[in-house]
């Protein structure tokens, strides 16, 4: 099912840039869609390093499983991801099926399958024959080109509406090193990721255990501030990839928190929130993008929890898709989060102006002054709540009926 593409969704797809290291190429295969590429394999060089995060959900699918056995090796050799089909709530079956595509890549790239790393999105509960990705994977092989990030951010998507790229360069123990990703993401978006898979590519030379915390970091201040339906997918996988063809391998490196890192770490925390304010814009049905402050909490913790209550609130989200600045609602959100908040020094604004304040309406505000904002397509909101100094900003898109035509017709 073919669905709009979203009015956030950017202007252009990005030119990614080669990166030395990283071969791609992607194939039609008929696990679900017809007439797209549905499975990509992205060849990486011998001695890259990987780092990953995943859901938290307690039925993950058998992809994410075997990424996270895998990353105990530190290197990987390339990643296969298939569209159309989750291979989660599988059972034995999605075992095999991940094993006998890792056996069959390792085979093919003369690598071990533990240096193979999985990401499957798409239905949940129907078993995935490998033999649809088995069989392609020694023509995808042979044509995995380093030009082809068009063609792979779009073979990794489901009910996206639009492809999701980013780059970025920094230099790195004084070389010039590229930082390229992709991402899909629509619904399913909650904390502790999404049912949104990212990949991240990079020519820097850092060793796993660093590329690891350089990670966590990053996902922690961007993919896990981002919903779309409170809904934590069983598929949700971020992978960094770091071939090290650029050179400039730092030596004594021992920590994330290496001043030398810094660069490297700012450029990946924008390339990681790019990527995730896209998955944001691409929400189901979505037609504007919120961001939402919250400040004067009692720790950044808490005020990530009051903002997500207020991200998710479907009475919220759907006020806005209406154009309607019901901050009462956003009350609502704030008081249900479960954490500390002061009703009678809270304070509220939406765009820049203040609807409520100490607790009550501000005596100054005239609703005719907001609905200018409320018709735009970026909408803002910040909320002290009046207890410390814990601040926290997250995104998401508003509630209209398209999520449930998307939704409702999703097997069909």
């Amino acid at each position: 099912m073919a669905h709009q593409v979203s009015p956030l969704a950017p202007a252009a797809f990005p030119e990614l840039p080669a990166i030395a290291g990283v071969r791609l190429a992607a194939a039609e295969t008929g696990i679900r869609y017809k007439n797209r590429p549905d499975v990509l394999l992205a060849v990486l060089e011998p001695g890259t390093t990987v780092a990953g995060c995943f859901t938290r959900s307690k039925s993950r699918s058998a992809p994410v499983d075997w990424c996270v056995k895998s990353l105990a090796g530190g290197t990987a050799r390339a990643v296969v991801i298939n569209a159309g089909n989750a291979n989660a709530f599988t059972g034995k079956a999605g075992v095999a099926t991940v094993t006998a595509v890792a056996k069959a890549a390792g085979k093919t790239l003369a690598a071990k399958p533990a240096e193979i790393f999985q990401a499957s999105t798409g239905v949940i509960g129907e078993p995935l024959n490998p033999s649809f990705i088995t069989n392609a994977l020694p023509q995808l092989a042979a044509q995995a080109r380093p030009d082809q990030w068009t063609m792979a951010a779009k073979a990794i998507m489901t009910t996206d509406t639009f492809p999701k790229a980013s780059t970025v360069k920094v230099k790195l123990g004084g070389k010039t090193v590229t930082i390229n990703g992709i991402a899909k993401g629509s619904g399913m978006i909650a904390p502790d990721m999404a049912t949104m898979l990212v990949f991240i590519f990079t020519d820097a030379a850092l060793p796993p255990k660093i590329l690891q915390k350089l990670l966590t970091k990053s996902v922690d201040r961007t993919f896990n501030c981002i919903t779309v339906d409170g809904d934590t997918s069983t598929s949700d996988t971020v992978l960094l990839f770091a071939t090290g063809a650029a050179g400039g391998a730092l030596t004594g490196l021992r920590s994330a928190e290496d001043a030398r890192l810094k660069g490297f770490a700012k450029a990946l925390d924008g390339l990681c929130m790019d990527l995730a304010q896209q998955v944001a814009k691409d929400g189901e049905g979505a037609e504007k993008f919120i961001e939402i402050t919250v400040t004067g909490a009692e720790t950044p913790k808490a005020a990530h929890r009051i903002a997500m209550s207020i991200a998710n609130s479907p009475l919220v989200k759907t006020a806005i898709a209406g154009e309607d600045a019901n901050w009462g609602r956003i009350v609502m959100a704030i008081g249900k989060a479960g954490e500390k908040a002061i009703r009678d020094k809270l304070r509220i604004r939406i765009g820049g102006i203040t609807v409520a304040k100490n607790g009550m309406r501000d005596p100054s505000y005239k609703e005719a002054e907001i609905m200018p904002h409320m018709k735009g397509r970026h909408i803002v909101i910040e909320a002290d709540v009046g207890v410390g100094k814990g601040a926290c900003t997250v995104w998401t898109c508003d509630l209209t009926h398209r999520y449930i035509d998307i939704n409702g017709s999703y097997r069909s």
